[in-house]
């Protein structure tokens, strides 16, 4: 085995030194810190706004397997994305997963501009194909003065190219585990109207048993500019998800073969007994329209509706969901008269309201039995923004901005007679953000930023597998500081950035899990979060006529110490213990080389520090590190077509760990194993 690690990374190492790409230009490739951003609707150079952003391009996004977000998400600072199995994901930001057992929660996301997350406060992020992301912005912290409620941040996903040509787009690639993906791409039209049509197919057995996947997903989105002040976007998707669920294991079983399903326990069924799986349908329809009424007044109106159907057999019951709902969003900038100054008002508002139902049976061998509860659920939020943006002189910014949200559910349970509808509005007080910037000289930018969060909890969470409403979760909120500075050097090629925060978090919502698996939720006081956030990059080469034409060395490292402040429940104080699923320290670096032959590589490291998996710190994922590389060539045919060849191989030192652990869990069932090494190869071809 080490003699096989060995070759690969000195195969790896030899066509780094000789990697080109034409795909990725001189031209092409920006520098970190002059890209430009659409966070707070500032429009401004990552490096002059005045907050934490993590800023994924469509170059990051493909220097991996082009199947998967993931490595692209954890290689930036202060985010770790897990995949619990081939489907199911979650993101952490700055620790938000510690309330999300499955799925991603108190985050808010936005995919061209139409509200991703759902009334309910889920977002199915594995209801989009890795070919419907472009570009990424993450914005860390309490972001509730432009992007409603959510104390993890928001993240902002845009699916269209800057620059839109004609052309039509085939990709497949092969990989371990029986994985097979296929998307086809068509964009055509006028300067007028811009058709842009997707259809991605993704398959595979998986690496653990009972972990296989199928992901269909169409998309379709046009653009029409009637004039030069009026544009209208429209964006459907429709996604047709299936992927078994294993079920975490215990020490013992981890550590004997983790690529076990959850073996049968007690009264429970193993996995593959009670066919425990995912079956999700969702379809989305949004209008956009930007209307431009004046040089220094527009608006930008979102409507769209959305209808997911979720069913989903477990150990303890089988349970389907329909949740239809629709929503609205509107926001106006104006820019008042023209001074030495540059002033910029940014308000709107934004409204979902969703008509859940949910049901849950007994399970039979993955089949519906006798109906244990029945549940309609009526949710509903609406968020209230303003924003001023002051660009002084002696180059200082100031961002002043305000939001309020109020959050509604009712449920009313069918399955029992003349039950009375349970219900709670959640009424945040409001939520400020003040950010002030200063460049000092050259391209070294400082800033400081003072932002307020409200998050009430998700449908999930006032209704969970338990089956019990627990209307008497209170919402959580907290005040978030941070400084930070962004800067250039080196005539662009060097950018370094490092920020620091605290939040202080009360009613914290943290996830317990019974016996029979079942998740069910608490307030657990207050918590301490500290951070520093860090990362830089370097450009040595960027000429498209040399023999590398790129070349590129990035890192990226957080520091944490995550901790609750006061928290006890019954007769336990975990009060100043380390907040679970959240590592002290975590570490990405990578190095990328382009070459005029049309040859390149991406080598990419990952570490993280062991991580608790209760809160009474009593056990710890270990720590890991993860190295993948890819090798590629890439050709022109025809001076404007272009093919490629590329394949690529992760984890290759085949270490066994754990992503995705279930916190909390009940019976130390807190394991759910990623791959080990595996490996994969793929083609492209586009014609223009």
């Amino acid at each position: 085995m080490k003699k096989k690690v060995s070759l690969i990374l000195l195969f790896c190492f030899f066509f780094s030194a000789i990697r080109s790409q034409q795909n990725v230009s001189a031209d092409s490739v920006k520098v970190l810190g002059e890209v430009v951003l659409k966070a707070y609707e500032q429009n401004r150079q990552l490096k002059q706004i005045a907050t934490a952003v993590n800023y994924i391009s469509q170059q990051d996004l493909e220097r991996s397997n082009d199947m998967n977000i993931l490595p692209a998400f954890n290689n930036t600072p202060g985010v770790r994305m897990e995949e619990r199995s081939p489907g199911s994901y979650r993101i952490n930001i700055r620790g938000s997963t510690v309330r999300s057992p499955f799925g991603v929660r108190n985050v808010k996301v936005y995919w061209n501009g139409i509200p991703f997350t759902d009334p309910g406060g889920n977002t199915y992020l594995n209801q989009l194909s890795y070919y419907n992301f472009n570009s990424i912005e993450i914005i860390k912290g309490p972001a509730g003065s432009l992007y409603g409620a959510g104390t993890g941040g928001a993240i902002l996903i845009n699916s269209l190219p800057p620059f839109q040509k004609k052309e039509i787009g085939l990709h497949y690639l092969y990989g371990s585990f029986g994985t097979n993906n296929i998307d086809a791409q068509w964009n055509g039209g006028t300067d007028k109207i811009r058709n842009i049509v997707n259809y991605s197919h993704q398959s595979s057995s998986g690496y653990r048993d009972h972990t296989a996947l199928r992901r269909d997903i169409a998309t379709w989105q046009m653009q029409i500019k009637a004039n030069k002040k009026d544009q209208l976007n429209l964006n459907f998707l429709y996604g047709d998800l299936y992927y078994q669920t294993p079920g975490a294991l215990n020490n013992t079983e981890y550590t004997n073969n983790p690529k076990q399903a959850r073996p049968a326990a007690g009264s429970f069924p193993s996995a593959e007994g009670a066919k425990a799986a995912i079956f999700q349908k969702t379809g989305l329809l949004g209008i956009c329209n930007t209307y431009q009424f004046t040089n220094r007044f527009e608006n930008t109106s979102i409507l769209y509706g959305t209808v997911s159907h979720i069913t989903n057999p477990t150990f303890r019951n089988y349970e389907t969901r329909q949740e239809p709902h629709f929503g609205a969003r509107t926001i106006f900038h104006w820019t008042p008269q023209k001074t030495s100054d540059f002033i910029q008002i940014v308000f709107g508002a934004e409204m979902q309201q969703g008509f859940f139902n949910t049901k849950d049976f007994g399970n039979v061998n993955g089949k519906p039995d006798t109906i244990q509860t029945n549940d309609n659920i009526r949710n509903s939020i609406l968020s209230l923004f303003a924003q001023a943006d002051f660009r002084l002189k002696n180059d200082w910014g100031i961002t002043a901005g305000v939001g309020s949200t109020e959050s509604y559910i009712r449920i009313t349970r069918l399955s029992v007679p003349s039950a009375v509808p349970q219900k709670r509005t959640y009424r945040n007080e409001l939520a400020p953000r003040l950010a002030i910037s200063k460049k000092l000289f050259g391209n070294f930018w400082i800033y400081g930023s003072i932002s307020k969060g409200f998050s009430p909890p998700t449908v999930a969470e006032v209704l969970p597998s338990t089956g019990v409403i627990s209307t008497n979760l209170n919402a959580e909120d907290g005040v978030n500081y941070e400084t930070g500075f962004k800067s250039s050097w080196l005539q662009q090629r060097l950018y370094i950035e490092i920020n620091a925060f605290y939040y202080e978090l009360k009613n914290a919502i943290v996830q317990r899990r019974d016996f029979s698996n079942a998740d069910y939720y608490t307030n657990a006081g207050s918590t301490r979060q500290k951070g520093i956030e860090s990362q830089a990059s370097y450009q040595f080469f960027k000429n498209p006529k040399s023999f590398i034409t790129f070349a590129k060395t990035w890192i990226s490292y957080t520091l944490y110490n995550f901790r609750y402040h006061d928290f006890k429940q019954i007769s336990s104080d975990y009060s100043g213990n380390k907040i679970p699923s959240v590592a002290p320290n975590t570490f990405a670096a990578g190095a990328d080389i382009y070459m005029k032959s049309g040859l390149y590589t991406n080598l990419t490291y990952y570490y993280s520090d062991p991580v608790p998996l209760n809160d009474a710190n009593t056990s710890f994922a270990s720590p890991y590190n993860l190295l993948g590389v890819r090798i590629g060539w890439q050709q022109k045919i025809k001076r404007k077509n272009k093919f490629e060849l590329f394949t690529g191989v992760d984890n290759i030192f085949n270490i066994t760990y754990s992503l995705g652990n279930d916190i909390n869990a009940a019976g130390g069932r807190y394991y759910n194993a990623a791959p080990g090494i595996n490996y994969y190869i793929g083609a492209s071809f586009k014609i223009f």
